[in-house]
């Protein structure tokens, strides 16, 4: 107990950094919510990742992706500069570890979309981070979502329908789960606000070692 001259302290509010990661199954609405959260102008960075595939039609440079050669990235990878990767039809996908360093440095969260495979990927080298799941409200929703695109074949879909039970079943591994209502995605982005402030709350703050 603290003596009568010893001064009181209350300054105990040290918040780290989170590391969040968004994931779920495909057509859940990933690129909809990253895309609403960057428009509420938070103290947030978005993590690019590296590839080494050509560009696409409009995307830019550090903006869409960091694009690399092949043996570029395989360096990267011998010299253990990547949080996680993925090799996907010949071409090698990745997040540098520096770029989340430095957005650390600053003060700000990160935020990383991956894929659930990633995501777990994450948290067996970071548990501390923040793994925040999406979901669509229902699988009619989800299969509509598929048909409006036009362009699953009935094979394809059986591919992804598959590959979408995996994911549910690994939810468990997640902190949690947010459901993209149909057509509400502000309250999407209010809960995922919701989550960053309540986990900047916790007594005990996650610390991201990298």
């Amino acid at each position: 107990m603290p003596s009568d001259t010893e001064p009181l302290s209350f300054d105990l509010y040290h918040p780290q950094p989170l590391l969040l990661i968004i994931s779920g199954t495909s057509a859940a609405g990933k690129d909809a919510v990253l895309g609403a959260l960057k428009g509420r102008d938070l103290p947030l960075y978005f993590v690019v990742t590296c590839t080494t595939r050509a560009p696409r039609d409009k995307e830019q440079e550090g903006v869409d992706y960091f694009f690399v050669s092949k043996e570029k990235f395989e360096q990267m990878i011998a010299k253990n500069e990547l949080l996680e990767y993925s090799l996907v039809y010949q071409d090698y996908k990745g997040v540098p570890k520096s770029q989340i360093r430095q957005a650390m440095q600053s003060g700000k969260d990160v935020v990383l979309r991956v894929d659930v495979q990633g995501a777990q990927k994450i948290k067996k080298i970071c548990n501390d981070a923040v793994l925040i799941f999406i979901l669509p409200p229902n699988a009619e929703n989800w299969l509509e979502r598929f048909k409006t695109r036009n362009s699953e074949t009935a094979e394809s879909l059986k591919v992804r329908i598959d590959t979408a039970r995996n994911e549910v079943a690994s939810i468990g591994q997640f902190d949690y789960i947010v459901v993209n209502q149909q057509g509400q995605l502000d309250r999407t982005v209010d809960t995922i606000e919701a989550i960053i402030n309540a986990e900047h709350h916790q007594v005990h703050h996650k610390k991201v070692n990298l």
